[in-house]
């Protein structure tokens, strides 16, 4: 099989983890593997995670002259700790945020707007709950909650009484034309399509991507092994901002306040920032989905 599959900010990534010969990394969202082939070829052994059993199998395949130094695990990052053995200690830790573009490319799947599909969006096609689930059995105020918090949604309560109003949908198209007909005419002549922004909500909602990544991230921090490095590349600012944060804590010092003369807290920071990097002009001229993506680095200390 050959898998042709080019990882985003792949040299930002090398730079911000500076892969160990003789390390042990942990890609927590492995995807296709393009990012777990760059730290194998390091000479890194790669644990590749990641919850869509079907990307794995690919990955598994691409990866395969690297024999045992990559080890393939399905599960979320969320579970980390329960799925790496505790005698493991990380010299660094990748995640790659957000749907794949092997997911939005396979129209069944039910990710993306353009295409007609059921409505599905699970990234881990072993779990219950799906799109369908959301649109259809999810309350009026519940919709309204997860397309103002997860897509930022401006016309949230007009889309969701149309959703609820044209229950039950089954397929990614239905929805679409709802979620259009719902929206005002300005909101239907915005540069980007008016369902992208409902779709985003409804598939963070199906996967638990926010409460995961929270929950991740402290794991994470706990796992990685002195001057160990971190990674974490988010595609949209609700991501991004939780990653700022915790790695922020992390990075912060004493916390006594201001009036006081010494320090009594004794709060050391656990982490330092190596950097925040943007794809390259070249990049998002030869692959645009990578126009939105935000990689953020930390080290342990």
């Amino acid at each position: 099989m050959n898998i042709i599959h080019t990882p985003v900010m792949p040299h930002e990534v090398i730079h911000a983890l500076a892969p160990r010969k003789s390390g042990v990394y942990l890609d927590g969202t492995a995807g296709l593997g393009g990012h777990s082939e760059l730290l194998l070829e390091a000479g890194a052994t790669v644990y590749c995670l990641d919850r869509d059993q079907n990307a794995l199998e690919k990955c598994k395949e691409r990866l395969k002259r690297f024999g045992d130094k990559a080890v393939f695990l399905h599960g979320n990052h969320s579970e980390m700790d329960k799925l790496l053995d505790p005698s493991i200690s990380l010299d660094g830790i990748l995640l790659d945020l957000g749907v794949s573009s092997m997911q939005l490319d396979e129209p069944e799947r039910g990710f993306s707007y353009r295409h007609d599909a059921p409505l599905d969006m699970r990234m881990d096609q072993t779990q219950a709950r799906t799109a369908a689930e959301v649109v259809n059995e999810w309350s009026y105020r519940e919709l309204i909650r997860i397309l103002i918090e997860y897509g930022e949604e401006r016309y949230a309560k007009q889309i969701a009484r149309g959703i609820v109003f044209a229950r039950p949908l089954k397929t990614t198209a239905e929805l679409a034309e709802v979620i259009l007909e719902s929206m005002p005419a300005k909101g239907r002549r915005e540069a980007q399509h008016p369902a992208r922004r409902t779709f985003q909500a409804i598939r963070i909602a199906v996967n638990g991507e926010l409460e995961s990544l929270e929950e991740t991230l402290p794991k994470a921090l706990r796992m990685l092994n002195y001057i160990g490095r971190m990674a974490v590349i988010s595609f949209h600012s609700l991501e991004d901002r939780i990653v700022k944060r915790v790695f922020a804590e992390a990075a912060k010092g004493c916390i006594c306040p201001p009036a006081f003369p010494a320090c009594v807290c004794g709060r050391r920071p656990a982490v330092r920032i190596t950097g925040r990097w943007k794809p390259t002009r070249q990049e998002i001229e030869s692959n645009p989905r990578s126009a939105s993506a935000v990689l953020r680095g930390i080290e342990r200390i």
